[in-house]
């Protein structure tokens, strides 16, 4: 998919993210049952830490592909885990700014390169006290990625295809923080997509199909 053919479909996902989205709902989908709270991000949007994700997308060998990054276990939160670059929100910057910042600086694909296309919902992430909000962008071609060391520990590509595929999409019964949890991911390469990646993924892969 070149950036040609790929054109037609950004154009509408723009469009639709323009538009009404069906977030939380979509993203309950992919919640780990039961979700450690069921406070809304707006129930908590003044006493919670705000961070900007960036959901990126790009054609390669004619496919779609979305970026996501293994944390290393410096990482104060969510070590190890799969995840959107992004981070922190600082002083006098928006959320947008946030993740294009916090992507340039975990994957070095700078700002003015990206295609900004709109947000998905904002996801509160209780264990963190975090309400990520994601922006979503998209690149003409597959960027040169400089993965800093600190904070990722693996650059994971994933064809968007991969993730809407039924198939891909597992659950196991696992112990988090002493208590018996369903936790539903996506598999790719022995790399389990889960919590809030899975969650704001499941509200993107609806807004697609």
């Amino acid at each position: 998919m070149n950036a040609t053919r790929l054109d037609p479909l950004l154009h509408l996902l723009e469009k639709k993210l323009r538009g009404d989205k069906p977030g939380l709902n979509a993203q309950l989908k992919m919640a780990p049952r039961p979700r450690p709270g069921h406070l809304k991000y707006d129930e908590v949007d003044v006493s919670c830490t705000r961070a900007g994700v960036l959901t990126l997308l790009y054609p390669w060998n004619d496919i779609l592909f979305l970026v996501l990054t293994k944390r290393t276990e410096r990482m104060r939160y969510h070590q190890s885990q799969i995840s959107f670059p992004g981070g922190r929100q600082e002083p006098g910057e928006d959320l947008v700014q946030t993740a294009l910042r916090e992507t340039c600086e975990e994957l070095g694909v700078q700002p003015e390169s990206l295609r900004l296309l709109g947000t998905l919902t904002p996801l509160y992430i209780p264990p963190s006290n975090t309400c990520i909000h994601p922006v979503v962008a998209a690149l003409p071609q597959r960027p040169s990625f400089a993965r800093s060391p600190e904070e990722v520990e693996e650059v994971i590509e994933v064809p968007v295809a991969h993730l809407r595929d039924p198939k891909n999409v597992h659950e196991e019964l696992w112990t988090i923080r002493g208590i018996p949890v369903r936790v539903p991911f996506y598999l790719f390469k022995g790399n389990k997509i889960w919590g809030a990646t899975a969650m704001v993924l499941a509200e993107l892969l609806e807004i697609l199909n």
